[in-house]
């Protein structure tokens, strides 16, 4: 059974790379879409000049879609990764891996359909064992491709775009001064005379 313990120890390492993965992707998504929607929060504020009520929803509308946004792309993930939170099983995992490397994913299926057997006789545990070792050299960690993240990464140059292009057009005083009172919801601003 030690190489079925091997398979079982490179099964955990897969679904940590999975959810390290995950993660990855979450806070690149995280810092574009929560970045864009403070952008849209200033924007909305800068153009509107809105009052006070107005200001305190948009800014607790904010806060709850930062917060939101927080736990959909971070915090759970995090939670699977440290196994706070249930994630994928050994099942799940096979598949994922069977779709990266078709030649392994009956095979490591019906080894975890074997073990899963409770009565598990002498002819089984060699069966696992046979299974095991053929299983022995595919690396798992590799159906796992960092890679793939580089694609969200254009959604993160979306609002760094906005914010360069407003700097470098010599505007970017409507930030600061939306962000004040968006901040200081509470307080009565009066618009600029046209």
């Amino acid at each position: 059974m030690n190489n079925f313990k091997n398979i079982q120890s490179k099964l955990e390492k897969f679904i940590s790379r999975y959810y390290t993965n995950e993660l990855i992707k979450g806070i690149i998504l995280f810092f574009a879409i929560g970045l864009l929607y403070f952008l849209f929060t200033l924007f909305i504020e800068h153009i509107l000049w809105l009052n006070p009520l107005a200001r305190t929803i948009l800014f607790w509308l904010f806060i709850i879609v930062e917060v939101v946004l927080l736990v959909r792309f971070i915090a759970i993930p995090l939670a699977k990764l440290f196994k706070l939170k249930e994630g994928i099983n050994y099942t799940d995992a096979s598949k994922s891996i069977g779709q990266h490397f078709p030649e392994v994913n009956d095979k490591l299926l019906n080894v975890l359909q074997l073990n899963e057997n409770q009565s598990q006789s002498e002819l089984l545990l060699a069966s696992i064992e046979q299974k095991s070792i053929e299983l022995k050299p595919v690396p798992f960690k590799l159906a796992v491709n960092f890679n793939s993240n580089l694609t969200y990464l254009k959604y993160a140059a979306i609002p760094v775009l906005i914010i360069l292009i407003t700097f470098l057009s010599g505007k970017s005083n409507w930030f600061s001064n939306s962000y004040e009172r968006v901040t200081n919801y509470k307080t009565a601003y009066q618009p600029p005379a046209p």
